[in-house]
């Protein structure tokens, strides 16, 4: 939200001083002024002591690896909470919106009214808290969801409902999220179940036909707690205590599937804690001796990895199966426990009523106290001598949470004007090497002194594993290797010119990643191809410009330095998680070296001895079902040691068909040598690290980062081979070849894997069905359902097919023809009832269609999980013209022809009548211009006077002369009259008269 400039030791900036906000969270917004406001609320300035001294600690409630930022309530008497999106590394105080209304009634019997906010949940894009029996959300700002969904201010939901707490699901499924809210008074006995889904918030209330009270047959009850065991089983798992009679409570786990409503009881958890005897741990049988000591049980929590129940209170019961319980007993029933915090990665913290901090490792039986404890006193000591900041003898602890599976504290520290709210890591290895020091130590005397002695009770002295298979195939994690450019100055410094080029090649880099998931396969698998594919030839040339300090901006790019990895190498350790196809196996192997001696020789029938081994390694599986695992072992007698192989196998039947990604099946593998839960560590560069016991998630479906392509680079080349000829458009679309109509089509289909880098041909069945399309890319439309089962359809009597397979194969259910992984052609027919039938061209070319085309596996293919499902455009040129469109370009081409034709005969037989009619025309002009020309010549010579002593008779005697500018051709006789624009007539004797005006 807010970033400052890098600052040195000293004090001096290395980058300018530069703050500027970012709405990274969908709670920000920018005002006129440019300046940053929340939108849940105003923010606080001030850090008032009061908001944490001697205030108890709360649990932090999120959606894991999802919600952007962190929401923290139960600062007393404040409607405010702490808002981070940096995990606490920086916060805000924030008060909240809210009308802070309290609405009592008969049915809601509250007794007093305070304006701390209890309960708060954030999830990824709505944050939810509780006040009283109020429940308010609010939907932040995200670009990715649709505009409405944005709520802008606090939304109060179940209104007519009194809500007594908010219970948190911290793993979201099948692309929502979910939380669950308790009600008291009318409606006891139910729970509003919440899902969130793109930013949409609804409630159900559960049970549906009636409340667990009456589905238990119970009178009087309460629900203490519930929790969801995800959308791949459909439990709810509720916590409920029956209080008839009300002065003996007992409590019991109700199961409720969403599916099929059925509502059972699962365990009716005992009266009293169990007396354990001095043993670590105790299943629970009914016949066990019991303490005097009531159990009260407040909570639950759920692992949906490796299906581990926990039930607290004063007590703390884990079950596997939800049939068997174990009662964990260094546990002291003189604490209870107010929340629970889990890592999902095989660690528990547990937080008490009084502020103490306990930690167990899954899949074990000994719960340890690591606050206050003689290992925290040797931390605060070491602390203290190194002058550490983030330690006082004055605090309070605020929460508890787990990041990156490490554990964190959030702590106020009470050093007067200087208190401050600080985010510190509890070392949980170096406090548990703390306590086996301080537990395992003895005295002896050396000489004249005495001297520490300190027994290691870890079964092993060297762990490693090894044959680890390169982890992105498991962890489907996709790497990109981004270097920043060279800069050519002598100083070798970045400047700010420098530093924008490398934000847009990044910039550029993420682009060509989001692009790249396109229908049609590019030649070379990869994105970053089409970023260097037309200047790798000129790699040279850029160098030799670099090394002459003449390229461009001063900086030099290397081509090379901008890839994708796909060959990332294992690190000596398990992955975070695993994914596994249908059928996939994951292997490894496990050298172990024993502390003291490794084997005992023992006397056996039939044999001389055979060895026992002091080593064990264990491998539990949460789910035996779904997989399983073969573990084969080395004795290694001249090296003390043992070399396992394990192998982890996907036994193919606990999954259906999921999109990549989607509606994974949670479980988890946990490998663990016998005798070193709590006992082994090893010492790395980042800190001491628990050996011997390690849960790695498993999610069993179709991984993330696989999808379906066109190969349109082989279709091509391929059907240039078969059928010997290949004609694209008129105008060619290099991202979209064309096809003929009259050649057999024949598809071929890539499966890529973006994050391996694999691409191979797809060999499974698929239906391949047209789901729309139009003569031109702006009319395409989709097609109905009964369209498109007519379209498709090879059983189809309507005569309505626009294709067809050679040597199909059809699906009894859906008929539509059913394409093996096999070189099978597609053959275009357009019958007449068919909407590629009638198509008019649009040119002097052959019609053009473009069809939209479906490939899906979903229900035909047994051989992987992955519900591939690709939807292209195909473009087919050439298509022929149905009877009557020929019939009327026939006529109309023949109605031309034949016009022409005529017009061609008209014209030569009327050609010697039009030149003769042209020629007389021709003569008449010329005749009428030498007439126009005479008639000026003696209008003219009229102006001059007759002398009065020449006789008439004279001049009418008088040859006539014709003036030189009249042609020799000019007849010799003129019309009796011819009208001039002189304003004369010509008489017939010779004679010119003026004209009566």
């Amino acid at each position: 939200m807010e970033d400052r400039a890098a600052t040195d030791p000293d004090g001096s900036s290395s980058l300018p001083q530069q703050r500027f906000y970012l709405n990274i969270n969908g709670f920000l917004k920018m005002q006129q002024d440019n300046t940053i406001r929340f939108t849940v609320g105003n923010e606080l300035l001030s850090l008032i002591p009061r908001y944490f001294v001697n205030a108890p600690s709360r649990p932090l409630w999120y959606t894991v690896d999802q919600a952007p930022v962190l929401l923290l309530g139960g600062i007393p008497n404040e409607k405010s909470v702490l808002l981070t999106d940096t995990s606490f590394e920086d916060f805000y105080i924030v008060e909240l919106n809210i009308d802070s209304c309290w609405v009592g009634s008969f049915y809601c019997p509250q007794t007093s009214f305070t304006a701390t906010i209890h309960d708060a949940i954030a999830t990824e894009s709505t944050l939810f808290i509780r006040q009283n029996q109020l429940v308010y959300y609010f939907t932040g700002t995200y670009s990715i969801l649709q505009e409405n969904t944005s709520s802008g201010s606090w939304v109060r939901v179940l209104a007519n409902e009194c809500i007594k707490k908010l219970c948190p699901v911290e793993l979201h499924s099948n692309g929502s999220e979910y939380v669950m809210a308790l009600t008291t008074g009318k409606n006891e006995g139910y729970v509003h179940f919440g899902t969130i889904t793109d930013g949409r918030v609804s409630f159900e209330m559960l049970p549906r036909q009636w409340s667990v009270c009456k589905g238990i047959q119970e009178a009087n009850c309460s629900i203490i707690w519930a929790v969801f065991s995800g959308a791949d089983i459909n439990d709810l798992l509720l916590l409920v205590e029956r209080r008839n009679p009300p002065a003996r409570k007992r409590s019991l786990v109700v199961g409720y599937n969403l599916v099929t409503e059925e509502l059972s009881i699962l365990y009716e958890i005992p009266e009293f804690i169990p007396d354990a005897r001095g043993l670590e741990f105790l299943m629970l049988q009914r016949a066990e001796p019991y303490t005097s000591t009531p159990l009260v049980p407040k909570g639950m929590f759920y692992n949906p990895y490796n299906k581990l129940l926990f039930i607290w209170g004063n007590f703390l019961l884990q079950s596997y199966d939800l049939e068997n319980y174990i009662y964990l007993a260094d546990f002291p029933k003189e604490s209870t426990i107010k929340y629970l915090v889990n890592s999902f990665r095989g660690d528990l913290a547990i937080v008490t009523e009084t502020e103490e901090i306990w930690y167990l490792l899954e899949g074990s039986y000994q719960v340890y106290k690591l606050f206050p404890s003689a290992g925290w006193e040797v931390l605060i000591s070491l602390q203290a001598m190194h002058q550490s900041s983030l330690y006082t003898s004055s605090e309070t602890m605020v929460t508890l949470f787990y990041e990156h599976s490490k554990l964190y504290q959030l702590v106020y520290l009470m050093k007067g004007p200087e208190s401050r709210l600080v985010k510190r890591l509890v070392p949980v290895e170096q406090l548990l090497v703390y306590l086996k020091l301080n537990n395992s130590h003895v005295l002896e005397r050396q000489g004249n002194y005495l001297a520490p002695t300190f027994t290691s009770f870890c079964p092993f002295t060297v762990m490693r594993l090894q044959d680890l298979p390169n982890p992105q195939r498991y962890t489907r994690q996709e790497r990109y290797r981004a270097l920043p450019p060279r800069v050519l100055e002598s100083s070798g410094f970045h400047s700010e010119n420098s530093l924008a080029i490398y934000q847009g090649l990044v910039y550029y880099l993420l682009w060509l990643h989001s692009k790249y998931d396109k229908p049609y396969a590019d030649p070379v698998h990869d994105p970053t191809w089409r970023w260097w594919k037309n200047k790798k030839q000129d790699q040279s040339y850029y160098f030799y410009l670099a090394s002459n300090r003449q390229s461009t901006g001063g900086v030099y790019i290397e081509m090379d330095s901008y890839e994708k990895i796909y060959n990332l190498q294992p690190e000596a350790e398990l992955p975070e998680r695993i994914f596994l196809d249908k059928g996939a196996t994951y292997s490894f192997s496990v050298f172990l070296t024993a502390r003291g001696q490794a084997f005992r020789i023992k006397p056996a029938l039939g044999s001389p001895f055979f060895l026992e081994s002091q080593l064990g390694l264990g491998v539990v599986l949460a789910d035996p079902n779904c997989l399983e695992v073969m573990v084969s072992q080395s004795v290694l007698i001249n090296r003390n040691s043992l070399f396992f192989e394990v192998m982890l196998k996907d036994k193919s039947v606990c999954f259906d068909q999921g999109i990549s990604g989607h509606h994974l099946k949670r479980t988890s593998v946990l490998v663990k040598v016998v005798g070193s839960a709590g006992h082994c560590f090893q010492n790395t560069h980042q800190g001491q690290r628990v050996q011997g016991n390690v849960m790695v998630p498993v999610l069993i479906g179709c991984p993330p980062g696989k999808r379906l392509a066109f190969d349109i680079t082989f279709t091509l080349n391929y059907n240039r081979v078969v059928n010997k000829r290949y004609f694209d458009c008129v105008q060619v679309d290099p991202e979209m070849p064309c096809f003929l109509f009259r050649d057999i089509l024949y598809p071929f289909f890539l499966i890529q894997d973006l994050v391996t880098g694999d691409s191979g041909s797809f060999q499974g069945r698929y239906v391949l069905k047209v789901v729309g399309g139009g003569p031109t890319l702006d009319t395409i439309r989709d097609y109905t359902e009964e369209e498109i089962y007519r379209y498709n359809n090879p059983l189809d009597k309507t005569h309505s097919l626009i294709w067809t397979a050679k040597n199909r194969t059809t699906m009894e259910d859906l008929a539509f023809n059913l394409m093996p992984g096999q070189r099978l052609g597609i053959e275009w027919l357009c019958l007449e009832n068919s909407p590629c039938h009638d198509t008019v061209p649009r040119s002097i070319f052959a019609p053009e269609f473009f069809f939209k085309v479906l490939v899906s596996n979903r229900g035909v293919d047994k051989s992987t999980y992955c519900d591939y499902q690709l939807v292209f455009l195909l473009h087919i040129h050439g298509l022929p013209l149905s009877a009557r469109q020929s019939f009327f370009f026939l006529m109309v081409s023949a109605s031309i022809f034949v016009g022409l034709v005529a017009l061609y005969l008209m014209i030569c037989f009327l050609w010697p009548f039009v030149v003769k009619a042209c020629n007389v025309l021709r003569w008449k002009i010329n005749n009428i211009m030498a007439q126009e020309s005479y008639c000026s010549y003696t209008s003219s010579s009229r102006v001059f006077s007759v002398p009065s002593n020449i006789p008439s008779r004279v001049l009418s005697n008088a040859p006539s002369k014709a003036p030189s500018n009249i042609p020799s051709k000019a007849p010799s006789k003129v019309p009796s009259e011819v009208p001039s624009k002189a304003g004369c007539k010509v008489a017939e004797k010779g004679k010119v008269e003026p004209e009566q005006t």
